[in-house]
């Protein structure tokens, strides 16, 4: 009998420990704004995280950007610096996480980068996950998330240590552009759709190893320094890799390099 009872405290401990609590993304918010670092773990975050406080920014600018008279397209871009570190780890985004929005109606494009540690680690984002033009100036892990919806980190830079690794993307991933200053791994994540690896710079190596692409493969103009691990990679239909570098060497040519 002491068994039964212990086992049954145990089986409700374990759920209660598993179920995630409820976070409304307003109060992140807010504690971001009052300088407080962020932690959760096991969380539903509701409500769209909107790392660049667009709404507030709106209210410090004129309801119209108006035209550049030399035509300088980045007058618009209004940036927001995350001065906090930010960590997620087993949460789960009901709603957009946005550190970049181009509002059309007003014409400004608005974008947010982080000085601190940026986690989000085994999460689950059901919706759009924007990080384009996102710098990354501390370490950041991304590791064995899914991305359901759309995603991008097209043009943002990593700093410094980063992870992809396990990760899945259910949308087309977008990466053209990146620059990532660190050796960074994709290891044993999956693209259902297809991936854009353009012009995308890795300085010191990166891994696909066991990367399942089961779509198309964009590469072109790619630039890898160092370590460039495609171990048991596969690739369902297509490769561009056209002007594509590898330590200096073209795709097909570090193919054959490495045979030998």
């Amino acid at each position: 009998m002491k068994l039964k009872i212990t086992l049954i405290i145990c089986f409700l401990t374990t759920t209660v420990f598993l179920a995630q609590k409820t976070v409304n993304a307003s109060d992140i918010l807010n504690d971001i704004k009052a300088g407080k670092s962020i932690t959760y773990k096991n969380a539903k975050i509701v409500g769209i995280l909107d790392f660049t406080y667009m709404d507030e920014a709106m209210q410090k600018l004129p309801k119209k950007r108006k035209n550049s008279w030399w035509g300088n397209k980045n007058t618009n871009e209004i940036k927001k610096l995350i001065e906090v570190g930010v960590s997620f780890e087993n949460c789960t985004f009901e709603d957009d996480v946005l550190a970049y929005i181009p509002d059309e109606d007003s014409g400004y494009t608005f974008t947010a980068s982080f000085e601190d540690i940026v986690i989000f680690k085994n999460c689950n984002f059901e919706r759009k996950a924007m990080f384009k033009y996102s710098s990354f100036e501390r370490d950041s892990d991304f590791s064995g998330s899914t991305f359901n919806d759309d995603s991008t980190f097209k043009y943002a830079k990593f700093d410094r240590d980063i992870s992809f690794a396990n990760t899945k993307f259910v949308e087309v991933a977008t990466f053209k552009y990146s620059k990532f200053r660190n050796n960074v791994s994709f290891a044993n994540s999956v693209f259902e759709d297809s991936a854009i690896f353009k012009y995308t710079q890795f300085n010191d190596g990166v891994s696909f190893r066991n990367t399942d692409f089961q779509e198309d493969l964009n590469i072109k103009y790619m630039n890898v320094s160092g370590e460039f691990d495609i171990t048991k990679m596969k690739v369902g239909y297509d490769v561009d890799s056209k002007y594509t570098k590898i330590n200096g060497k073209s795709f097909n040519k570090y193919l054959l390099s490495s045979k030998n």
